[in-house]
């Protein structure tokens, strides 16, 4: 039942290093730099994860445990639990950059939006949909 209280710990100790790189090694020196400082932060705390996690499952989770998997019980290593974690981290991850893609005025998809709107509010909501 500490496993998930491992897993926090274990990311609050990567965005302290994270944040440490953010700060010290590549620091934001101009507002235009804020957003691929995020990305880089994004990404290296992904990876830092998918690295510590690893250890942790194999040291905090029992070799093979028995969970009902459709209606039958199925026996689960702690490498399955090791890939579901790093699933759901990474896809994650990949919702996030698909979300700013869509929604950063730094895109041509909201940029396009924008653009439709100087011709009126039925061209935006035609551009929108």
């Amino acid at each position: 039942l500490v496993f998930p209280l491992f897993i926090s710990a274990t990311g609050i100790v990567v965005c302290m290093l994270v944040s440490f790189v953010a700060t010290d090694l590549q620091p934001v020196r101009r507002e235009e730099d804020i957003e691929k400082a995020l990305k880089i932060q994004l990404g290296l705390t992904s990876v830092l994860m998918t690295i510590a996690l690893y250890p942790l499952c194999m040291w905090a989770l029992p070799p093979t445990m028995i969970m009902p998997i459709d209606g039958k019980d199925a026996s689960v290593s702690q490498a399955v639990c090791y890939f579901c974690i790093v699933a759901g981290l990474w896809g994650g991850c990949l919702i996030g950059f698909i979300t700013e893609y869509f929604t950063s005025h730094s895109y041509k998809p909201v940029r396009d939006v924008a653009r439709s709107t100087e011709t009126g509010a039925a061209t935006n909501i035609i551009y929108g949909l």
